[in-house]
């Protein structure tokens, strides 16, 4: 339990001041990140996503892109052993780079090792305070480890950065009355 109250202070700590898509690290994260707070439809949202995805792919180094790539494909077939090893060499070798931290939850979650997982996101979100794929992590692993509360406020603020995200519309319905207790 321990290994969560980082990642829960580091949380709360973002909801409290409500970060804004002005902390996005460059210019065309931060107009992605506009643009996808606006977006008319889950369409739109989910083409401005993977436009936002592959700016925050962008390490500034081919090595470090190719050892994100290579976590990444490891993950999409189940290899985790492999994922884990990429990815965390990826974060030692490059501890500012906010996706990398991000694909080494996914790789800690997949393992359930929600722990290091949380501790993963939490390095993901000091470093980028937008990362609505961090603050779904966060939803997810809340909900795994049953704190519904901090799984809605989660979910919420998902929805803050990125509106049209149907997972985190049916998350949200959920929890609502584990949260919010019934109305008479």
């Amino acid at each position: 339990m321990r290994k969560y109250k980082s990642a829960v202070a580091a949380f709360l700590m973002g909801m409290a001041v409500m970060l804004g898509p002005a902390h996005a690290e460059d210019s065309v994260a931060r107009d992605l990140m506009d643009q996808l707070a606006q977006a008319e439809d889950e369409r739109a949202a989910d083409r401005l996503e993977r436009q936002l995805r592959q700016e925050w792919s962008k390490s500034g180094s081919a090595v470090m892109d190719l050892l994100l790539k290579r976590g990444q494909d490891a993950l999409d077939v189940d290899d985790v052993d492999a994922a884990l090893e990429h990815l965390t060499a990826l974060t030692d070798h490059a501890p500012e780079f906010a996706e990398g931290w991000h694909a080494l939850a996914l790789a800690y979650y997949r393992a359930d090792q929600f722990g290091p997982a949380a501790d993963a996101l939490e390095r993901t979100l000091a470093l980028n305070p937008v990362h609505f794929g961090a603050l779904r992590g966060l939803g997810a692993i809340f909900e795994q480890v049953d704190k519904p509360h901090l799984a809605y406020d989660a979910y919420s603020r998902v929805l803050s950065l990125r509106p049209h995200d149907s997972d985190v519309i049916d998350a949200l319905e959920r929890l609502e009355r584990r949260v919010n207790g019934q109305t008479l």
